[in-house]
């Protein structure tokens, strides 16, 4: 074990190293000095998990039944944070991802490498979200190796020290980094920066099948789903139009987020995005066969009336009112619109 004083002096120096702002400092170096005497008037020299919790509970005014109760205020998570980073300081020697983002703050040649590294996925056609998320790995990776002597020092301990910081992740989520992980010291190796012998040490952790979300939903409970949806209002509508295009187009939640007036082709009748799994636009736009069950009617000028509607269109989506164009002018709240249904009373 470590003392307290020791302890805390490490974890001091470390957070200046990553740029964490003055104000900050003040802010931990005040909890520190509470730790610090509680510890004492505990009678305890070296750094405790369970005496920082007891100073977090007495801090916090009941830390586990605030927590139970679902009353708990940002300043006594805060607190927790700082107990906990503490003995994580303690185990691994590091500050952790999780605290901030600052954690990840690199020397200049640590940045050459992750630019070039992230380049070479690129070069192989990888896809633009993977290339992102191996390269924050790569990123957390290499700060953690900075106070261990740096890739130049990487040996199978500090593998061991960084896979034991992933302890309570998701089983897909350690898969993941150790893959991001092994791509990095793959490169690495070709670079002649280490040595191809500590690809070893990454362990290959396979991820366990658990439940999830269903990727393929039943066509009933779809219907189930859009008969749900209340179309007698905008917000309605437009529940509606997301569920649509995720289950007639396939359409990623992401990409329907970031849809666009200009990705709509009305005359052509098509839809066309970039995916932001890719980066790219697919060659061939997806067909909009059901765009006036969309909402289309409510953004394109409506169709003659001889063009009926495809079978099983509510008649709440006909085209035989006014309708609303972007950048019209508003109709007079006075007067009724034609083709809607008022409620009685």
């Amino acid at each position: 074990m470590v003392a307290v004083s020791e302890l805390v002096s490490g974890l001091d120096a470390e957070l200046v190293r990553l740029g964490y702002k003055a104000s900050t400092m003040v802010w931990y170096r005040g909890c520190w000095r509470r730790m610090e005497r509680f510890f004492a008037f505990r009678g305890a020299q070296e750094f405790s998990l369970d005496v920082a919790m007891a100073w977090v509970d007495q801090a916090c005014g009941g830390f586990s039944d605030k927590e139970q109760a679902g009353v708990l205020k940002a300043t006594d998570v805060y607190l927790f944070r700082v107990a906990q980073m503490l003995d994580d300081f303690a185990v691994h020697g590091a500050v952790l991802r999780r605290y901030s983002r600052t954690v990840d703050k690199l020397t200049a040649d640590q940045a050459d490498l992750l630019a070039r590294f992230q380049a070479s996925l690129q070069a192989a056609s990888c896809a633009a979200s993977t290339v992102r998320a191996y390269g924050t790995v790569a990123g957390e990776f290499c700060a953690f190796t900075s106070g261990r002597g740096g890739l130049a020092g990487l040996d199978a301990g500090v593998i061991g020290a960084f896979v034991a910081t992933l302890a309570g992740y998701r089983a897909k989520t350690v898969e993941h980094k150790l893959c991001a992980v092994r791509s990095l010291l793959r490169f690495a190796a070709g670079d002649g920066l280490v040595d191809e012998v500590v690809l070893e040490a990454v362990p290959a952790a396979k991820s366990t099948k658990q439940a999830r979300i269903p990727s393929v939903w039943d066509r009933a409970d779809v219907a189930k789903i859009l008969e749900a949806v209340d179309r007698g209002n905008p917000c309605g509508k437009r529940d509606y139009a997301i569920i649509l295009l995720i289950t007639r187009l396939g359409l990623r939640g992401i990409d329907v987020k970031r849809l666009r007036f200009a990705d709509l082709d009305w005359p052509g009748n098509r839809l066309s995005v970039v995916q932001a799994k890719t980066g790219h636009r697919p060659p061939g736009a997806a067909a909009v066969a059901q765009r006036r069950r969309l909402g289309g009617h409510r953004l394109h000028p409506p169709r003659p009336s001889t063009k009926r509607l495809p079978a099983g269109v509510p008649a709440a989506h006909r085209t035989d009112r006014p309708v609303l164009r972007p950048g019209s002018p508003a109709p007079d709240p006075g007067q009724a619109r034609p083709g809607r249904p008022r409620a009685a009373g």
